[in-house]
Parts: structure tokens; C-alpha cells; sequence
């Protein structure tokens, strides 16, 4: 099995979509909260018990709050290289999902749907009614969930690398998607994504448990388009423009949120709220740490829909 097929599960795991014990950072032990050297220090941290799993969570900087997901089999840890510059104006809200990191594995089937309920309880027993909410791959589906299911705890909504429907995929990733199970975890010892997770887990063992998971959900069809007209607020779909998505489903998607169908007009006067950012020179394995993912996402958050004019360009230049 090729290298690449392993960075492909590593990120793939957006087609995706109980352990009882402490819930404060006192209880969480050492290995748990090892960062890597360009994560920041959290503000706070710790475990909360929600619906029979204890999802790890981390809070940094300041600001409006922006609940920030990560991809399959990754930790809150890799958006090291961008977490920084968001939380210069933000309070980030990382989370491990369900199975990763420092969030052990239940006894419940990994689902989107039960995450997206799960992330809505996290945002509530951490005291905010609304937030911003930034997922990629896996996060980001699980983003999609809460965002449809709990509509009134999200503000704003970024979508990294996520698509609708398993037919967004290119037919190769499906097939390879069909292979991930607990048989491939000796052969993942050397890659990052089992490093980074027997670093932090509270029960490295359950590695090839959680890949047995995964790999039946991945098997799985799935199409949430009848659920994208329930997306009433704000939406930034984000790829990168070697994405593993084919770019038919990105536009589709795009236009399914209302945008894409017609010109904006002289006066913005048919602007959608909605957003779609394609990043050049960006695959879905590295779009998660683009500083160019936080150049369009940030003002987006911000509600910034201003621009320059023509005119306004004009009269500045002369």
C-alpha cells in the first residue's frame, strides 16, 4: 500500500460522516497534553464528559469564539501552523473528535450526525450560545451536522475540504477509502498519523480499533444535499484546487447554498452571503495549514463585505 494512500486516509475521512471519567484538566494525564512546539499554550483545557464520551478540548487567545475541527485522524495539534494567527483575534475552541487524540474511542459507532449533536453540547457546557464554526475533512462534516442539527448554536460556517455527498469523491479515493481497517495499522506505524496519535491517546492500543471504524464508515454512501437549503447562515466553502474533491461537486455545492447562479451585479446587488474559495496550488492534504485558508476565512467570520469600487479605485489613483 503507497505512502500517498495513507495521507489520503488520513484526510479523507470527510466522506464520514463510553467511557466514563474525569472532566476537568487536573484528571487528564501527562501524555494528554503534550503540544507540539508551535502549538500555544491554551488558555484552558480539559476533558468533558458528553453524551457517554470525554472529549478533550483546548481554549486559546481572544475574542469572538470559533469552535475549530479537525481532519480524520489528526488531533487539534495540526492546525499548529495557522492556530496561532487565529487566535490573535479569536477565541479557538479545539476539540478532538470522537476516537482521536485525547478523546478516546466509546463504545458507540463513529457518526456525523452524533458528533454534530456532541460539538453543540461542548459549545453550551463551555457557556457560549453561538459561535463560528471552522472544520476540515472529517471536522468539516462534522461541522455540516451540527450546523444543520443545531442551527441556533452556529454564527458562521467554514467548510475546508468538505463536500455533500460521496459521489463528490474521485472514483480512485472511494476504492481506496473501501480499504481502511484495523489490518493497515502495522503498516502506519511510521507515518505521522499514528505517531501523533499514540503520542496523546489515552489508550494507544485502540489504533487499529479506530481504523476498523473508520473504514466502515467510509464504506458507507451518503448525501446530505436535501439537508444544505437547512444551512441559513453564512457558509464559506473552502478547496484547494487539487482537491480530492472533483470541482463539478465543489460548484454544485456552492450553488445548492445559493451562490454561483448569476452575476453579482454592478452594485453587489445580487451578492449571496455565501462563499467559495478555491486556493491555488493547494491538495487536500495541505490546504488545512495554508496561511492562505486564514486570509479568506478570517474576514469572512468577520462578516466583512466591504470592498472598493471601481470609482474608489479611480479616485485614489489620481
Amino acid at each position: 500500500m503507497s505512502r500517498s494512500m495513507f495521507f489520503a486516509i488520513f484526510a479523507s475521512a470527510a466522506a464520514l460522516f463510553a467511557a466514563p471519567g474525569a472532566s476537568n484538566a487536573e484528571d487528564v494525564k501527562p501524555s494528554m497534553t503534550r503540544e507540539t512546539k508551535a502549538m500555544p499554550k491554551p488558555a484552558k483545557s480539559g476533558l468533558l464528559p458528553i453524551n457517554g464520551l470525554n472529549y478533550y478540548y483546548a481554549v486559546y487567545g481572544r475574542g469572538e469564539p470559533l469552535l475549530l475541527l479537525h481532519g480524520g485522524l489528526g488531533t487539534t495539534d495540526m492546525f499548529a501552523p495557522i492556530l496561532p494567527k487565529l487566535a490573535e483575534s479569536r477565541t479557538v475552541i479545539g476539540v478532538d473528535l470522537h476516537g482521536h487524540g485525547r478523546t478516546a474511542l466509546g463504545d458507540r459507532p463513529l457518526s456525523l450526525e452524533a458528533m454534530g449533536d456532541d460539538m453543540a453540547a461542548i459549545v453550551k457546557a463551555l457557556g457560549y450560545e453561538k459561535v463560528d464554526v471552522m472544520g476540515y475533512s472529517l471536522g468539516g462534516g462534522v461541522a455540516f451536522r451540527m450546523a444543520v442539527q443545531h442551527s441556533e448554536t452556529v454564527r458562521r460556517l467554514v467548510l475546508v475540504s468538505t463536500g455533500c455527498a460521496s459521489d463528490g469523491f474521485y472514483a480512485d479515493m472511494r476504492t481506496q477509502q473501501a480499504q481502511v481497517g484495523a489490518a493497515m495499522a502495522d503498516m502506519m506505524k511510521d507515518t505521522p498519523m499514528y505517531k501523533s496519535y499514540v503520542a496523546v491517546a489515552p489508550r494507544p492500543q485502540d489504533f487499529p480499533k479506530l481504523l476498523d471504524q473508520l473504514g466502515a464508515h467510509m464504506r458507507k454512501d451518503y448525501d446530505y444535499s436535501a439537508d444544505v437549503a437547512k444551512l441559513k447562515m453564512p457558509v464559506m466553502l473552502v478547496f484547494g484546487d487539487s482537491d480530492m474533491y472533483r470541482p463539478e461537486h465543489e460548484i454544485k455545492f456552492y450553488q445548492m447554498l445559493g451562490g454561483g447562479l448569476k452575476d453579482a451585479g454592478w452594485m453587489r446587488e445580487n451578492l449571496s452571503q455565501n462563499r467559495l474559495a478555491i486556493l491555488p496550488n493547494r491538495t487536500h492534504y495541505d490546504v488545512f495549514f495554508a496561511p492562505e485558508l486564514v486570509a479568506a476565512a478570517l474576514p469572512f467570520l468577520n462578516g466583512v463585505t466591504k470592498v472598493k469600487t471601481w470609482d474608489e479605485i479611480v479616485r485614489e489613483t489620481h
